[in-house]
């Protein structure tokens, strides 16, 4: 019997059908993977988030698969060839490769050369010869010769049976499975530079003679191939086996053709038609079947190769949309530049813009005291607490300027943190900074993103496309489809886990929460200038086509401080409030009296509010919530401190310790900016002493770290270091140079710079 695709689903997670049976109810029925996740625990038994979004791809899988499966069997049903055998197989197939395999033979094409022979009367010749190696091919093939076919002698018949074995034999479904399984296993991807190219590509340098075998490649090494391949820079060939360590390729048919020949049992003894069936496997295996399996192992490759990246994108997006907010401060934002001055921003603790300015402090107009005195105007008059600066060009000479700021004005306490500003340019001329920044110039929204992202970088950075974000690598060469999908789930995963409140919240914001769309989210927010803020949570109910689903999906997310109800500043859902309401009555008391009360919230026991809706997991949730409700899961904020005269990539040395901010996070390693321009790279192999199979359980984007620079090359912009400050530098190293294993270590790096 087959497996439902539940049932499939249900094995490959480790949990029960049954659970993953609701899951796909509630999904099928409009609800988004937070609100399952958190507000249907009975109904999942407790399937996370992480569980419920894999859950949702391999359905969206399977159901591709069914549908395909469903396409195949009606066109080998019309084509009249479909048999309980064929059916069977095909039903049975498990994944897209094998039913596309099994699909292989039936498959309207263009007439090929098979099938001109067939129509030619060939196929009892080539039947003969397979079932018959006793017979003489050039004999047999006398008989088959006829003008008025295209057939004029007995070697173009005996070429027409060579094609239609050709085709027979590349079109076996279990054949082809198991050599492309075997060439997976024991292939590599070989590269070599294009003649000519060696100046033009040098920044693919590793590879002009380079092979790894295809289980053995990295996901960056793998599209960093491509990408030259690309760039007319490289030629990559997919080798089946890694050439004998003697170097002397060894006489005979290859390892695949004897598999081939075996399949139909094609074996050389002696016989008159033996060398020629041999011949036509080496044909079949050398221009069909090799050529086959080197598009099918590539695309594979690359698909392995994008689901790293897009998983390595997406987490390192995750943990700068979840980085540390600083909170409802007034903050001076600074977008520096050297020719057209340092773009000036002054936001209140809401985030509202109430000052712009320009001021030229740095070269060539050199206005440093004048500079200073307008910032300390902006920030006396506006009660600012912090200064963010974007850390592009410029950024560490206007830091400078922000600590002389400081040191000149201590009466002012201000702090400064340099703020990535990966996407800011691309926030400042989109339409919707043209719509919430009408009066500002292009160049001054910049610097009000800066501002705005360091008092909450969730709430700033969900108005930019993920992509422009700069947290991942080679996203530029990554499926446009996966990658967004995969983005798009991690925002909305983030901002549901924070939630929002719904009188502050941007239309970007709004529609990354549960259930609720870009319309609808206008609508919000049009409803809010109309008719002030929200009171409760009940009053979304008035927007305009905000129905009882959306208001389902949405309104546990959606926070609404100092409204009528205290629950509505809470994660609790307004359908548990009953819950809730019963639990104040059995505490003696009112329902604000039992928030964050933490003495009585624990003296209840979760058993006794337990109901038919509201099982053990959301009374024991809401507990949690009312102990600290609304409470923010992202860390406390901190800032990184750059070593004063570091400020450019010459000044570094080895053997500096310094404090610097992780920004990027790949497959090989952790980028981290020490406040030169230049991010510096510790590889995986220098973050601790101990095996590191994922940076990420090391570092992630946001963490500020203490590390120390093992090597600098200034002509090449390459800044290496290390998180073991106990490692020895290039300085320390006795003569003779590095270890041969350290420099192969930073050639790699070398090139995973340049490609980031």
């Amino acid at each position: 019997m087959t497996t439902s695709i539940e049932g499939r689903i249900a094995e490959e997670l480790g949990v029960r059908e049954r659970q993953v049976k609701a899951a796909v109810e509630l999904l099928d029925g409009g609800s988004t993977v937070p609100f399952i996740a958190r507000y249907r625990k009975e109904a999942t038994e407790m399937l996370d988030d992480a569980q419920l979004r894999t859950l949702e791809e391999r359905l969206r899988y399977l159901r591709e698969l069914e549908d395909r499966r469903a396409s195949i069997l009606e066109s080998v049903r019309e084509q009249g060839k479909l048999d309980a055998e064929l059916e069977t197989r095909i039903r049975a197939a498990d994944t897209k490769a094998r039913l596309e395999d099994i699909y292989l033979p039936f498959k309207p094409k263009r007439r090929t050369k098979a099938q001109i022979a067939r129509e030619a009367g060939l196929e009892p010749l080539a039947e003969g010869l397979l079932a018959d190696p006793g017979v003489e091919p050039a004999a047999a093939a006398a008989a088959f010769v006829d003008a008025d076919k295209g057939v004029t002698d007995p070697a173009a018949a005996l070429e027409g049976a060579r094609a239609i074995l050709t085709e027979r034999f590349a079109e076996d479904a279990d054949l082809i499975g198991e050599l492309r399984e075997r060439m997976w296993g024991r292939g590599r991807l070989a590269a070599k530079v294009r003649e000519g190219k060696e100046e033009a590509g040098a920044k693919f340098a590793d590879y002009f003679d380079f092979a790894e075998p295809f289980t053995a490649l990295p996901s960056h090494r793998v599209l960093a191939m491509l990408r030259g391949e690309k760039e007319d820079v490289l030629d990559l060939t997919l080798e089946p086996e890694e050439p004998e360590e003697s170097g002397v390729t060894p006489a005979g048919p290859s390892s695949y053709e004897t598999i081939v020949a075996s399949r139909f049992g094609i074996a050389n003894r002696g016989r008159p038609g033996d060398k020629w069936l041999a011949d036509t496997v080496r044909w079949a295996w050398r221009t069909k079947i090799q050529v086959h399996l080197g598009i099918d192992l590539r695309l594979r490759l690359r698909q392995a190769a994008e689901d790293e990246a897009v998983r390595v994108f997406a987490a390192n997006l995750r943990d700068l949309l979840l980085a540390a907010p600083a909170g409802t401060r007034a903050t001076l934002g600074l977008d520096p530049g050297f020719r057209t001055g340092v773009k000036v921003a002054v936001v209140d603790a809401t985030g509202k813009v109430v000052a712009t300015d320009v001021i030229h402090p740095h070269v060539p107009a050199n206005r440093w005291d004048e500079s200073i005195a307008k910032l300390a105007r902006l920030a006396a008059e506006h009660r600012v607490e912090l200064v963010a600066i974007g850390n592009g060009t410029a950024s560490r000479e206007t830091d400078k300027l922000a600590a002389d700021l400081i040191a000149r004005h201590p009466e002012l306490t201000l702090t400064k943190v340099m703020v990535s500003e990966a996407g800011a340019s691309v926030y400042s001329a989109s339409a919707f900074a043209s719509q919430e920044l009408p009066d500002l110039d292009v160049s001054l929204r910049g610097a009000v993103s800066i501002a705005r992202r360091l008092q909450d970088p969730l709430a700033e950075l969900v108005k930019i496309d993920p992509k422009s974000i700069g947290v991942g690598q080679y996203q530029h060469d990554l499926s446009e489809v996966k990658l967004s999908r995969s983005l798009d789930a991690v925002v909305e995963d983030c901002v549901n886990g924070v939630g929002v409140d719904v009188n502050t919240a941007s239309a970007p914001l709004l529609a990354r929460v549960s259930g609720i769309s870009g319309g609808l989210a206008e609508n919000i927010v049009a409803h809010r200038d109309a008719n002030g803020p929200f009171r409760s949570r009940k009053a979304l109910k008035d927007v305009a086509r905000l129905g009882p689903k959306a208001y389902e999906q949405c309104a546990g997310f959606l926070r609404i401080r100092g409204g009528d109800d205290p629950l509505d500043a809470s994660s609790v859902h307004p359908e548990a409030y009953p819950v809730v309401r019963a639990m104040g009555r059995k505490a003696g008391g009112e329902v604000a009296a039992l928030i964050g009360n933490t003495g009585v919230l624990r003296s209840l026991r979760p058993e006794d509010f337990v109901t038919e809706a509201f099982g053990l997991p959301t009374v024991s949730d809401i507990l949690r919530e009312l102990e600290k409700p609304g409470r923010d899961p992202r860390p406390a904020f901190r800032t990184a401190t750059f070593k004063e005269g570091v400020e450019k990539i010459g000044d570094l040395a080895a053997g500096m310790v310094l404090e610097g901010v992780v920004t990027n996070v790949a497959a090989f390693g952790a980028f981290v900016d020490i406040g030169v321009h230049q991010d510096g790279l510790v590889h995986v192999s220098a973050m601790s002493k101990t095996f590191v199979k994922d940076p990420r359980d090391v570092v992630k984007p946001g963490d500020i770290v203490r590390v120390k620079v093992m090597d600098v090359d200034i002509p090449r912009k390459r800044i290496s270091l290390t998180l073991r400050l106990d490692d020895e530098t290039g300085a320390d190293r006795p003569a003779g140079g590095a270890p041969r294993q350290r420099q192969d270590r930073q050639d790699r790096q070398d090139l995973y710079l340049q490609h980031l």
